[in-house]
């Protein structure tokens, strides 16, 4: 019988299990906060209008988390519009739908609020995750472009 995947908003109480994916090697070099700072930035987090980490549990095992990211716009005729960031799967839940499921939450919560698209980006690197987007039916549409800063001193993360 298939493993059933559920997406929930995460709580505090998550931190460390989701840190536990951010800590593989091909997403941030496997550095990650600690869980007092990752806590500092979650609260902070859940002050925005609408702002949340989600994870995806398989029989009660977080295995999966996001960001989702719904902002207001002035262009569009004022339609919303949805992104997301922080995508991670552990290793050993990878190509058993987990992505997936986290994905078709991710539309499904941009549905529910009237945006008009839901945006990700994704490393040039990444083959794997660019294919698997494709295999979802997102579009690749124009360029992601980035602007790297001066890293902020440890402490600036997690001021208001």
């Amino acid at each position: 019988m298939p493993v059933s995947t559920r997406c929930r908003a995460a709580t505090a109480a998550d931190l460390p299990a989701i840190l536990g994916l951010y800590a593989q090697p091909a997403l941030d070099g496997g550095r990650v906060l600690s869980v007092a700072e990752a806590r500092a930035i979650f609260e902070r987090m859940a002050r925005y209008p609408d702002y949340h980490v989600y994870v995806a549990e398989r029989e009660g095992e977080v295995v999966g988390t996001f960001a989702l990211l719904v902002m207001d716009n002035l262009a569009h005729r004022g339609a919303r519009s949805g992104v997301v960031e922080d995508v991670a799967v552990d290793p050993a839940c990878q190509r058993a739908g987990v992505g997936r499921a986290m994905m078709r939450h991710a539309l499904a919560q941009c549905r529910e609020k009237g945006c008009y698209k839901m945006t990700l980006s994704s490393a040039l690197r990444r083959r794997g995750a660019h294919a698997f987007y494709d295999a979802l039916g997102f579009e690749r549409h124009g360029y992601s472009f980035r602007a790297d800063l001066p890293a902020p001193p440890r402490d600036a993360g997690t001021h208001p």
